[in-house]
């Protein structure tokens, strides 16, 4: 999301395409496979930076899975940022960011956001012939909830293989709602019932964006954070000496230890920050039941019910 410079119309140049084969190479030294996109990220500036250095980097393309995503219009045709999963806008779309990262295929699909008026039978047109002309291999949504996804997945052919969502130590209505049913705090959490549970069953990958909290708890101004903010840094710094690693891992290890076995997209383009998330797998596997509480409840700032 990062790459490509501002956003606004400005080109990018050799510094940006350097700055993007740096990233890149920094996320395959600590073993990132799937690198994720969308079409509006910097204006389509990020998918072509990105292009540019598939293209001079033989090889590469074959050692990666690309996904991407369609449906949001920032501010396009008179009217403002709007949602747009029409037949032909996900054809447009896909195929401009195609162009853009110089490849013939992406490997997942996205459809970024909910459209409401949108009509399934013209998605399973559209993807159907994407995935007939072997520019799509796999179709997925992001901030959909299981009815979303069931309405949408009747019509299809091809199966749903990702749901990426908002989730982190600190945007947690995804595991708030799943435990505070029957309950007056659970009013405050907009998470859809039954999305995780409809993921976990289906077979669904569950991708977390966001899934560092903005370094919110890893080097934001501890002047700026709340008690509960500064009592999770804390804790995750403490934890993080204990398991001879960094609080960036020991935030993504908590999130990857639920059983949903949530995959975390890391936002940052930042290669120090890149590096710092390398133990994140080790530590989900090593995270104790009194850690992964003791983190969610410094969190949450008072304890759970």
């Amino acid at each position: 999301m990062g790459l490509g410079g501002p956003w606004d119309g400005t080109s990018y140049g050799a510094a940006e395409i350097d700055h993007a084969a740096a990233v890149i190479e920094a996320a395959q030294g600590i073993g990132v496979e799937l690198f994720d996109h969308a079409d509006i990220y910097r204006s389509g500036k990020s998918e072509a930076v990105f292009g540019e250095v598939l293209a001079r980097s033989q090889g590469l393309r074959e050692k990666i899975l690309l996904q991407t995503k369609c449906g949001i219009r920032l501010g396009e045709r008179g009217l403002e940022t709007h949602y747009d999963l029409s037949r032909d806008a996900i054809l447009e779309r896909v195929n401009q960011s195609l162009k853009r990262l110089q490849t013939d295929y992406v490997d997942v699909l996205l459809l970024h956001r909910p459209d409401p008026l949108l009509d399934p039978r013209e998605v399973a047109d559209a993807v159907g012939k994407l995935m007939a002309e072997g520019k799509v291999r796999q179709l997925g949504v992001s901030n959909m909830s299981a009815a979303q996804i069931e309405y949408l997945q009747n019509q299809l052919e091809t199966p749903i293989v990702a749901n990426q969502l908002e989730m982190s130590l600190l945007r947690r209505d995804w595991l708030e709602s799943t435990v505070l049913v029957n309950h007056a705090e659970g009013l405050e959490y907009s998470f859809p019932h039954g999305t995780l549970e409809h993921c976990m069953t289906q077979g669904i990958e569950l991708q977390a964006y966001g899934s560092l909290a903005q370094g919110r708890y890893t080097g934001a101004n501890p002047e700026e954070l709340s008690p509960a903010e500064a009592a999770t840094a804390a804790m995750l710094e403490q934890l993080a000496a204990e398991k001879d690693t960094t609080p960036e891992s020991v935030l993504l290890g908590w999130l990857m230890k639920h059983p949903a076995r949530i995959s975390p997209v890391i936002g940052t383009t930042n290669g120090k920050r890149i590096k710092a998330c390398a133990d994140a797998a080790s530590v989900a596997a090593t995270m104790t039941r009194a850690q992964w509480y003791g983190l969610w409840v410094a969190a949450r700032g008072n304890n759970i019910p």
